[in-house]
């Protein structure tokens, strides 16, 4: 019997999650993806399959990388950009992760500049 890696694990609980977790146009998801050297950060309207904004630590404006600070910066540049668009609300997804390190380190970033979930 071979173990399953860790992200396989992940893609299970993820898939677990999406069942639950739909994006509408009123109020579009929040999803993360981390990886070992950067974070990232989409809105999604599930129902056209569209990314309305992005944000990671790798773009050339972010100082920090993956790390804690790094998420704090794409959860807030995340949050301005939606806001920019016109969105206030939006349902997170943690893509799988525990919600802890520098998932919570974004989502909570989000809240404070101002996106509601």
């Amino acid at each position: 019997m071979a173990r399953d890696s860790k992200n396989q694990i992940r893609l299970r609980i993820h898939t677990r999650i999406r069942r639950r977790v739909k994006g509408t146009p009123e109020r579009p998801r929040l999803a993360v993806f981390r990886s070992v050297k950067h974070i990232y950060a989409q809105v999604i309207d599930d129902s056209k399959g569209h990314t309305v904004v992005a944000a990671s630590s790798s773009e050339k404006s972010s100082p920090n990388g993956g790390n804690l600070a790094g998420a704090k910066s794409v959860g807030k540049l995340v949050a301005e950009r939606a806001q920019d668009k016109g969105i206030k609300a939006v349902v997170f997804d943690r893509g799988g992760y525990l919600y802890h390190g520098r998932v919570k380190a974004l989502a909570e970033a989000a809240r404070e500049a101002g996106l509601e979930f």
